[in-house]
């Protein structure tokens, strides 16, 4: 028999709730982190499938309805639990989809083989982010049990981890059967966990690939160096004309013209939200960084652009040394966007300066994500607010993310619904790293959070 709203909603009976379903929480996490979804290696297109179809059978067998939507690439999960009545519809977006991960990159434990250990849990997926997203699912398991007046729906993608090529136009034409009247993502970290922490926006990204070939084949140092161009020399030349890699700044004439500074309240969040230089280069493993005063880093990677490299190929990489001259080098790079930063505006500028510098390099744009505003005010950040601080104890914090989710932009442009952000992750989880983990108290935690946020939004005006 179901209870009536605003009883059984009590700190001691969430709690007591979430400690009875440890056990079936951890059995269904193992299960989806022992299918490796890596979204973007072709080999694992039959385990990204199965990875969606477990999760829609997991939905199935606790109430909901479920369907599994074919986007053109790797396909996507829409579960719905509808209650009769005139309620709200709240979407809780997640990915299924997980970054590459081998044992000889770090691991202490296999990447894909769940493992706990004093309340933690170690696998790749555990936090980025099937823990998070069966942590959501608990806490709307419990609302629905409980009489909450409003409807839950799951979106779950499995291309997250590769751009979302597919995902807009999916969501597009679904958008009937996807209607809701807002959304709420479970995808983000926190600054430490003594605090925790909600996006007030997030970063876009734009990749290129820089292409210069000056030649057919290897040729010997000793005929040809001296007169021959060497692609990986020039390519190295043009990295360090686009930017300053001792201090980060970039050298890109307009590259900093759009950016909006953060406000004087977003710098008072920033200072109030626990980040200490100490345990950021802890958490990820940095023996040093390029400035040590807290708010400077905090602004830096999260409320700035950067150009980054992520990597130079050709020439000879083996033992000894191989003297030759290499016909062609390639350069990865990537751009982190800050909200009024236009892409195809920052792709021409690129374009032009590499044409300047060195026309023969060729620049091919890779994808791109637009950054997002983050919403701060009014009744739903309000129920976040108070939903963080009845789980965790204290209020949020409201700081910019230094990531990207390029499904957020096309949710709130395709279903017209405001998206907001409760996310339940840490720094020292290890979003993308080798060893990532998850933990009992956060997964706790974030029950309570969503259970009681979902009552909170079945009570708002309408």
């Amino acid at each position: 028999m179901a209870t009536p709203v605003n009883q059984g909603f009590s700190k001691k009976s969430l709690s007591d709730y979430a400690q009875s379903q440890r056990g079936s929480f951890e059995k269904s996490l193992k299960d989806l982190v022992e299918i490796p979804s890596v979204s973007a290696d072709p080999q694992r297109q039959t385990d990204v499938a199965g990875a969606v179809s477990h999760a829609a059978d997991l939905i199935r067998r606790i109430g909901g309805e479920v369907k599994v939507l074919d986007t053109g690439g790797h396909p996507m999960l829409h579960g719905r639990f509808d209650q009769s009545g005139d309620y709200p519809t709240v979407t809780v977006y997640n990915h299924l989809d997980v970054q590459p991960a081998e044992k000889t990159d770090g691991w202490t434990t296999e990447p894909f083989r769940f493992t706990a250990k004093d309340d933690r849990y170690w696998g790749r997926g555990t936090t980025d982010d099937k823990g998070p997203a069966l942590t959501a699912l608990w806490g709307a398991k419990y609302a629905l049990a409980h009489s909450a007046r409003v409807n839950i729906h799951f979106l779950w993608e499995a291309e997250e981890e590769i751009g979302s090529p597919h995902f807009e136009a999916t969501i597009r034409q679904h958008k009937d059967r996807l209607k809701t009247a807002s959304v709420v993502v479970s995808d983000t970290v926190w600054v430490s966990r003594s605090r925790p922490a909600c996006p007030a926006g997030l970063r876009g990204l734009q990749g290129f690939r820089f292409i210069l070939e000056t030649g057919e084949t290897d040729q010997h140092s000793g005929t040809a160096g001296g007169a021959a161009r060497n692609p990986i020399g020039e390519m190295c030349q043009l990295i360090a004309d686009c930017y300053d890699a001792r201090t980060g700044e970039v050298k890109i004439p307009g590259f900093y013209d759009d950016v909006v500074p953060p406000t004087r309240s977003e710098l008072e969040d920033l200072k109030n939200s626990g980040f200490t230089t100490a345990a950021f280069k802890k958490d990820h493993k940095f023996k040093s960084l390029r400035v040590t005063d807290p708010i400077e880093i905090m602004k830096r990677i999260w409320c700035m652009p950067t150009f980054e490299l992520h990597g130079i190929a050709g020439g000879y990489q083996g033992p000894g040394v191989k003297t030759v001259v290499p016909p062609r080098a390639t350069a990865i790079v990537s751009c982190r966007l800050v909200p009024d930063m236009d892409g195809k505006k920052l792709t021409k500028l690129v374009k032009d300066f590499v044409k300047k510098k060195n026309p023969d390099v060729r620049v091919e744009p890779e994808h791109g994500l637009p950054a997002y505003q983050g919403h701060t005010e009014g009744p739903h950040p309000d129920a976040i607010r108070a939903s963080m601080k009845f789980a965790f104890g204290k209020d949020p914090v409201f700081v910019r993310e230094g990531g990207s989710i390029g499904a957020v932009v096309s949710m709130e442009k395709v279903l017209k619904a405001p998206v907001f952000f409760l996310g339940l992750s840490l720094p020292e989880h290890g979003y993308h790293a080798p060893n990532e983990n998850y933990d009992w108290e956060q997964a706790e935690g974030g029950m309570i959070a969503f259970a009681d946020y979902f009552r909170r939004v079945g009570q708002m005006e309408r």
